[in-house]
């Protein structure tokens, strides 16, 4: 997050009242991202729509989800870029709707092997109520804390590279990442989690909030991606 620090409207810089009212928003947003998140996936799990969009974005194996992950990375690029629109807020809520429809989407394989192959019936409601309990945790500490989590930004960053590089070498050499690597990336997802909320206290402008909840939601996103693998890997 490149923001200038100095700027009179950072969320660090105003009334106590003003910034209130920011983050309140931001979490707003938040929640509408994640219960629409949900809702979508619900509909789309429970059609048809499952199984063919599994079927379409699995069909010719690591090729195409290669092809769908680059596509959900520059799909996110341009959500991200809507939503940190300065011009129109209507593109801001662009950026967030796509982002959150983009989310869904990649979720969709995921979500119906789950549903459909994983020992446990109750697996995603587990995930999903693990994910929310590490966030509650994360999102007390960084506002509890009174500490600026910004310095996280470099690291995380280069993290995720790696993280990414990985990836893409599996899908090469058709390597399984296996459970550590998914546990790194809960712990990643955990300190852009950090990282995110401590922004959205200091360094964010107040009229950041849909941009602002964006993030909190891509990282809530990629923790719960990663709590569902693992879930998965440990009931087989």
């Amino acid at each position: 997050m490149n923001q200038s620090y100095a700027h009179p409207n950072l969320a660090a810089n105003v009334a106590a009242s003003e910034r209130a009212l920011f983050i309140q928003r931001t979490y707003n947003h938040l929640a509408g991202a994640v219960l629409a998140f949900v809702g979508i996936s619900f509909i789309i799990q429970k059609t048809g729509l499952a199984l063919t969009m599994t079927n379409t974005m699995l069909g010719s194996g690591r090729a195409s989800w290669a092809i769908v992950l680059i596509a959900f990375i520059g799909v996110s690029w341009i959500a991200e870029n809507w939503a940190r629109s300065s011009t129109s807020r209507e593109t801001q809520y662009m950026g967030l709707a796509l982002y959150v429809v983009a989310q869904a989407i990649i979720f969709v394989p995921l979500l119906y092997i789950a549903n459909n192959f994983a020992q446990d019936p109750n697996l995603i409601a587990k995930a999903g109520i693990t994910t929310l309990g590490l966030v509650a945790g994360i999102t007390i500490v960084a506002f509890t804390s009174n500490k600026d989590f910004s310095f996280l930004g470099g690291f995380l960053r280069v993290a995720s590279l790696v993280a990414f590089g990985f990836i893409i070498c599996s899908m090469i050499f058709g390597f399984h990442v296996g459970n550590i690597f998914a546990a790194l990336m809960v712990l990643m997802a955990g300190g852009f989690l950090l990282y995110d909320t401590s922004n959205v206290i200091r360094h964010y402008r107040t009229d950041q909030y849909v941009a602002a909840s964006l993030a909190l939601f891509a990282s809530i996103a990629l923790m719960l991606w990663y709590i569902i693998q693992l879930f998965m890997s440990s009931g087989e």
